[in-house]
């Protein structure tokens, strides 16, 4: 930009003024940045650069999208993005639950004598992915973990063999799931039946 400004014999200053009073009209008076604002007002704040254009070109204003952001840019239009709601458990159905050996004790004295798993979701460029993660409560340790586009039974369980594979556990091990959709024997097959205890918080 000094360069140019050297160029043209012009200073650096006179440039950001001149610049500034061409953009005012547009920040205040153009017809276009009337309706963006109006349809960014309609949407609650929470339109972005092509929702606006589509909005606008519904109403027969041919604006393309670059122009849309720096219009957007321009007069402070920031777009606020709603979080969906995305279910990761489900308490309501009819398969066994487990009894509830833990108790709460969310104290262990030693490493794999407790671990508890849950399920939490992550938004990707491709999408929500669901993440079965499985933690020492000892040493607060993430010990296994597993990532699928849905929510099978089996996540939590896949999460579960890798930290098995991993720590090899002794016996007495107690597995804690969150309550969800997945079967105690699922879990007892992915523990080992004789090995280690399983359980649902209830």
């Amino acid at each position: 930009m000094v360069h140019v400004c050297r160029l043209l014999s012009i200073s650096r200053s006179g440039f950001y003024e001149a610049q500034k009073r061409a953009e005012a009209p547009i920040r205040q008076s153009c017809p276009v940045v009337v309706q963006l604002k109006a349809s960014f007002a309609a949407s609650g704040g929470c339109y972005g650069s092509r929702p606006l254009r589509d909005a606008l070109r519904g109403k027969g204003m041919a604006v393309g999208l670059y122009k849309i952001r720096r219009l957007m840019r321009a007069n402070g239009l920031r777009s606020a993005w709603k979080r969906k709601f995305v279910h990761t458990t489900d308490s309501n159905h009819d398969l066994p639950i487990a009894e509830n050996i833990l108790r709460r004790q969310f104290d262990p004295t030693a490493p794999n004598k407790a671990w508890v798993a849950d399920i939490t979701y992550i938004r990707t460029h491709s999408g929500w992915l669901y993440l079965a993660v499985v933690l020492d409560l000892f040493s607060r340790k993430i010990v296994g973990w597993a990532m699928a586009p849905n929510m099978p039974a089996e996540l939590v369980c896949s999460a579960m063999q890798l930290a098995i594979a991993q720590r090899q556990p002794p016996p007495g091990l107690i597995a804690h799931s969150d309550r969800g959709p997945i079967r105690e024997r699922e879990l007892q097959s992915a523990v080992g039946p004789k090995r280690h205890a399983t359980e649902h918080e209830p």
